[in-house]
C-alpha cells in the first residue's frame, strides 16, 4: 500500500484562523465542511517522501525570521463558491523554490504558480455563490494577515490528518 499524499499549507496566526474559520463555519456547505480555513501551498506531495519533505521543511521555516504577512486584497467568485485572495511578494518565491527542489514529484496542479487564496465557500449553485459574493464584497476592507509557518498533512479522502507543523523561526 501507497503512503497518502502530503498536503502543505500556509499556517495563520490564531485570529485570522479563527475568522476565516467562521466564515468557512458559516458558508460552506455543513455535510462538506469538515476542513479548517486554510491556504494550500501544494496538494499532492508523495507520502513516500515524508521524512525528506519534513527534513527540508523545517529548514526552510527555521529560515524564515518570523511571521510572514499576507494582504487579504480582495474576494472572487469561483462559480461554485467564493474565496479571498491574498498577495505577499515573498510568498510566491517561497513556492517556487519549493517546486524547484521537489520538482520530479509535482503534480500538474503543483507545478502551477502560486495564486494564495482561502476558500469560504464551495459546491454551492453559482447563484449562491454570487450572492454571498456580492454581499461580502459590500462590507469588504483590506486587512492583514500573518503566515506563521507551515503545516504538512495526510489525504486520506476525508478530514486531513495533521502530520507536523513548522512554525517560522523555528527548527521543529
Amino acid at each position: 500500500m501507497t503512503d497518502a499524499p502530503l498536503i502543505l499549507t500556509l499556517t495563520l496566526d490564531a485570529a485570522s484562523q479563527a475568522f476565516f474559520d467562521a466564515q468557512r463555519q458559516q458558508y460552506f456547505p455543513p455535510k462538506l465542511n469538515y476542513l479548517g480555513a486554510h491556504l494550500t501551498l501544494f496538494h499532492a506531495l508523495p507520502g513516500a517522501e515524508e521524512a525528506a519533505i519534513g527534513d527540508h521543511l523545517a529548514t526552510v521555516a527555521a529560515g524564515q525570521p518570523g511571521p510572514l504577512p499576507l494582504a487579504v486584497t480582495g474576494l472572487k467568485f469561483m462559480g461554485r463558491g467564493v474565496m479571498y485572495t491574498l498577495a505577499n511578494p515573498d510568498l510566491p518565491a517561497l513556492h517556487r523554490r519549493l517546486q524547484q527542489q521537489w520538482q520530479p514529484w509535482l503534480s500538474a496542479q503543483d507545478q502551477q504558480g502560486l495564486r494564495p487564496h482561502i476558500t469560504v465557500q464551495n459546491k454551492v449553485e453559482p447563484a449562491v455563490a454570487r450572492q454571498l459574493l456580492a454581499d461580502l464584497e459590500a462590507d469588504f476592507q483590506p486587512f492583514e494577515v500573518q503566515g506563521t509557518g507551515l503545516a504538512l498533512w495526510a489525504y486520506r479522502g476525508g478530514p486531513w490528518e495533521a502530520k507536523r507543523a513548522f512554525p517560522f523561526g523555528t527548527m521543529g
